[in-house]
């Protein structure tokens, strides 16, 4: 799996952790290993501006994805697939965060900003591979998958890189 992170948000992040987690979350999901994913971490600034010309949001969000649109017929989510399958090689899109929104948000949950970031890479990779949460019956969905993956990432520990 090829997950490129670039962080250009001017805060500093564990980007190891963010790969760990979207990789997991990607394997998780059955996603073809010689697939593409990028993340970008961003400023508030950087931020506010994709979301009023993407999302015609005002102000900052705390995490955007891009999915690539050839992906689509590559994957699978019918009613007895295990999982999506993303059937050939491609490039899933790109996950934007905002470390400093994300830091707010964990502050009014009550939680590290560390965690707010693991949780938003989890969601970001879910709307790559077509989850949504517009509709309750999608919300549903796709918050206790994001919960559950989220859950058994932290339960077996982040896999340390080569050379610690």
């Amino acid at each position: 799996m090829s997950i490129e992170i670039s962080n250009e948000s001017g805060v500093e992040v564990d980007t190891q952790a963010v790969l760990d987690v979207a990789r997991y979350t990607l394997d998780q999901m059955q996603v073809n290993p010689l697939a593409e994913l990028s993340v970008l971490l961003v400023d508030v600034a950087y931020m506010t501006e994709l979301n009023h010309r993407w999302m015609g949001g005002d102000g900052p969000t705390d995490v955007l994805a891009f999915p690539m649109d050839e992906v689509g017929a590559g994957i699978d989510r019918g009613p007895t697939a295990p999982g999506v399958e993303v059937s050939e090689p491609a490039m899933l899109g790109d996950i934007v965060l905002c470390p400093e929104v994300a830091g707010k948000q964990a502050a009014t949950a009550g939680h590290s900003a560390a965690d707010e970031m693991h949780l938003l890479t989890v969601h970001g990779v879910l709307h790559i591979l077509g989850y949504d949460h517009a509709e309750p019956d999608e919300e549903r969905e796709m918050f206790a998958l994001q919960n559950k993956l989220l859950a058994q990432w932290r339960e077996r520990g982040r896999v340390e890189p080569e050379g610690s």
